[in-house]
C-alpha cells in the first residue's frame, strides 16, 4: 500500500467524498515543521491546516495560500526544540497550607470576588 492507497481508504473510513490531496505540500510542510519546531509540529500543524482548510471551505489556491502561511511561520521558527517561552516566568508559589481559609466564602454575585463573611 502506497501513501495515495492510505489516503483513499482513510477518505473512506473517515466518511470523506472527493477528497484531494496535495501529498507533495503536506510533506514539505510537515517535514518543515518537525523539522524547525519539533517533530510533533509535523502532524499538529497537518491538522491544524486541516481545520483551516474545513473552516473555509477552502478551494485547492485557498489550501496553498494557508500552506505557505504555516511553512513561512515553520521556517522562521528561532525557539529550538525544547526552549522555554521567554515570557514563561519561574514565579514561586506561596505555600498557604497554614492559612485559615474557612471564613473566605465565594460570591457568585460578585464576579468571582473572595469575601470574608
Amino acid at each position: 500500500m502506497n501513501l495515495h492507497d492510505w489516503i483513499d481508504e482513510l477518505s473512506d473510513v473517515l466518511e470523506l467524498e472527493d477528497v484531494e490531496v496535495d501529498e507533495g505540500l503536506l510533506a514539505d510542510l510537515t517535514k518543515t515543521a518537525a523539522t524547525n519546531v519539533e517533530k510533533l509540529a509535523a502532524p499538529v500543524t497537518a491538522y491544524l491546516l486541516g481545520l483551516a482548510v474545513g473552516d473555509r471551505h477552502a478551494d485547492p489556491a485557498e489550501v496553498e495560500r494557508l500552506a505557505a502561511r504555516a511553512q513561512a511561520l515553520a521556517e522562521g521558527w528561532d525557539r529550538p526544540a525544547g526552549a522555554r517561552d521567554p515570557d514563561d516566568v519561574d514565579d514561586d508559589v506561596p505555600d498557604d497550607a497554614t492559612v485559615d481559609h474557612s471564613g473566605e466564602v465565594y460570591d457568585d454575585d460578585r464576579a468571582g470576588e473572595l469575601v470574608d463573611d
